[in-house]
């Protein structure tokens, strides 16, 4: 019997594209499920009961959540298809710290940049340019972050490539500018059609946002 996989998501998440991301590059064919937040449909509530989040990943009617997580379990289960972790121990030790530096870091303080104004959008703008200069050093000279083989430090960070325009716009900021390997890997992880039908165009994702940003200071 084939499986059955479910992706609950939202179209301008982050962390949902990650997954999506992760499944295309193995090929898996699955039921996508656009969930309209703040609303959580009851399936949502009852695949992820703790947190409530998306994305949950269902396969055969088991749930799993957490974005890191789901593409770690999506290559284990297919890992007969393009490896996303290094199957060195250390090498997928080393990726996984990335991966989780780009999990506790860029979400949070991208989210300051476009939220926030005066000293406190600064602030959280300097640290964001500081924290993709740092991931830019670990690229190096390297086509992706896994050893010229796209990889799971690739999948948790390209998702904010398509946010690299919102910084931009709302933090008179130029990644380009100032980490222009970063930008040219981001350029080049857009070539494969894995990530480019995953993410979102920019300019919609900016629109997006500028309406939830609004809807927020109405409050």
């Amino acid at each position: 019997m084939a499986d059955q996989v479910i992706l609950l998501d939202s179209w301008a998440s982050p962390f949902g594209m990650r997954v999506r991301i992760a499944l295309a590059e193995k090929g898996i064919e699955y039921e996508y499920k656009e969930e309209k937040l703040p609303d959580k449909s009851p399936l949502l509530v009852k695949m992820n009961p703790v947190k409530k989040q998306i994305p949950v990943l269902i396969h055969n009617g088991k749930p799993v959540c957490e974005s890191l997580i789901i593409v770690h379990y999506i290559d284990e289960i297919w890992k007969h298809k393009s490896p996303i972790l290094p199957r060195d121990s250390y090498q997928r030790a080393h990726a996984m710290f990335w991966a989780d530096y780009v999990d506790k870091k860029i979400y949070s303080l991208g989210r300051q940049v476009w939220l926030s104004s005066g000293d406190e959008q600064e602030a959280a703008k300097n640290e964001l340019m500081g924290c993709f200069k740092l991931l830019e050093g670990e690229l190096g000279d390297k086509a992706y972050f896994g050893d010229d083989a796209f990889g799971i430090v690739d999948v948790a960070l390209v998702p904010f490539y398509s946010w690299f325009y919102v910084f931009e716009q709302c933090g008179n900021m130029s990644i380009k500018a100032e980490c222009p390997k970063l930008a040219a890997w981001g350029k080049r992880c857009m070539e494969r059609e894995s990530v480019s039908k995953s993410l979102p165009d920019q300019q919609k994702l900016y629109d997006f946002l500028m309406e939830v940003k609004q809807k927020i200071k109405a409050k």
